[in-house]
């Protein structure tokens, strides 16, 4: 019989229980600590070669809804002499491990959301891919569960525990160019169509009512999975969501907001393709930041997937106006800071890479980090990677409904139009376990 969604919560109660008890940021009996990988494809591969190579860390659990995926993410495991893992479909396995300290979520957007609030209701620790939500409600829900299960939640926008990023924004603090009134991220690449396709059988070997969770049902088709359900609202939040919130992230961090914007404009379209996305391949979204103590703000946010050019120096990259210089960066090659009249003062080679990321996110489950003290939370953390994911929801509604949107930080609310208010939710399937409470 399969378990109810009260079963389920249950079940994690129980697992938080147990986990308050033990002594914060224990390990087992060779001082690893218990992790799991929930969703094993693409990124979530990466994550798992780099955590099998971990001598603090046994993966314990691997959980995909692709038996493919899934068994050649067992055999990694295996292959790094580490004891055969749990393998499973069904997320709720892993959840009710007792055992089990931190999973790395590596899902599909859709899945991001629920996957992480069931994982923190359970007491574990959690690093969350990015966006971190699939919509604004739900990442408020995220933090917030962080906060009540005092669990560690590290969002995976990694720039933020890369050297040469942190040594740019320290640049930034320092006033090397001034006051930072203006910054820009951009997503400038070549990606090709997803073609066009009709409702079919999912192929063997995909748990396909697994995969689609609690977001409301769609049938299977042949251009929504793998990888292009990001191009679908149901399930992604568009390219702006995968690449484009990496940068934007780095934009918002450089520009020194600690708050949501208050004005939200953009325009886009498919002005490339003609296929079954559903997202802009074109978009140019600004927001503002009301000026507490100081002027206004500006970021900027500019994507071409269909540019075969770099932009400035970088595919994917960043610049910031100050009144007394710019600093453009790329994440993998560094930045360079110029004065005034253009001079170049000084530059910083390197690039971004996940190891740092995963470090910040363990160190902060050994010293007993729990999110609970602003000034001992990971790098990436929840709230953080919220502000991140704000930026791109209400760009994606303003560039869909093609009008300029007021948004209320507190309330994380849009006023005055109430179908721009609307899609700061989504829609769930009736009762399935994984559904929020609160949405």
């Amino acid at each position: 019989m399969a378990a109810t969604r009260r079963d389920v919560i249950k079940g994690t109660a129980v697992a938080a229980a147990a986990f308050a008890t033990q002594v914060a940021g224990a390990a087992d009996g060779d001082g690893r600590l218990a992790v799991a990988l929930i969703g094993c494809g693409g990124m979530g591969r990466g994550h798992l070669e780099r955590l099998v190579k971990r001598s603090d860390v046994r993966v314990t659990h691997v959980c995909d809804v692709d038996d493919a995926r899934l068994a050649a993410a067992r055999k990694i495991v295996a292959d790094a002499g580490m004891p055969d893992p749990h393998a499973t479909a069904d997320m709720r396995e892993v959840l009710s491990d007792q055992g089990l300290q931190a999973v790395w979520i590596a899902t599909p957007d859709h899945w991001h959301g629920p996957a992480a609030i069931l994982a923190a209701e359970a007491g574990k620790h959690v690093y969350v891919e990015k966006p971190c939500a699939h919509n604004v409600r739900e990442g408020r829900l995220m933090i917030e569960a962080a906060r009540r299960n005092k669990v560690v939640m590290q969002v995976g926008t990694q720039s933020r525990s890369a050297p040469v990023i942190r040594s740019a924004i320290e640049r930034l603090r320092a006033g090397a160019i001034g006051e930072v009134l203006v910054a820009k991220a951009w997503n400038s690449q070549r990606r090709g169509s997803i073609g066009h396709a009709l409702p079919g059988d999912p192929p063997a070997g995909l748990h396909y009512d697994h995969w689609v969770g609690p977001a409301a049902w769609q049938p299977y088709q042949q251009n929504l999975l793998p990888g292009v359900w990001r191009f679908w609202r149901n399930f992604g939040c568009g390219d702006i969501g995968n690449d484009g919130v990496h940068e934007i992230d780095i934009a918002r961090w450089g520009l020194g907001v600690t708050t949501h914007p208050d004005t939200v404009a953009g325009l886009g379209g498919k002005y490339a393709v003609d296929d079954d996305q559903q997202f802009p391949d074109t978009q140019y979204c600004v927001a503002e930041w009301p000026g507490a103590d100081g002027p206004r703000k500006q970021l900027v946010f500019e994507q071409r997937d269909w540019s075969p050019y770099v932009q400035e120096g970088h595919e994917n990259g960043n610049a910031f106006y100050g009144t007394k210089g710019m600093l453009v960066l790329g994440k993998r090659s560094g930045w360079q800071l110029y004065g005034e009249r253009n001079k170049l003062i000084e530059q910083e080679q390197g690039n971004v890479d996940i190891g740092p990321h995963h470090d910040d996110f363990l160190a902060c489950i050994r010293r007993g980090a729990t999110a609970g003290d602003p000034g001992d939370r990971p790098h990436a953390d929840i709230e953080e990677g919220h502000r991140s994911a704000v930026f791109v929801h209400l760009a994606n509604i303003a560039c869909c409904l093609r009008r300029t949107v007021t948004f209320d930080s507190t309330r994380e609310r849009i006023g005055g139009d109430a179908e721009a208010d609307g899609m700061l939710r989504r829609a769930y399937r009736e009762e399935h376990w994984a559904v929020p409470r609160g949405v």
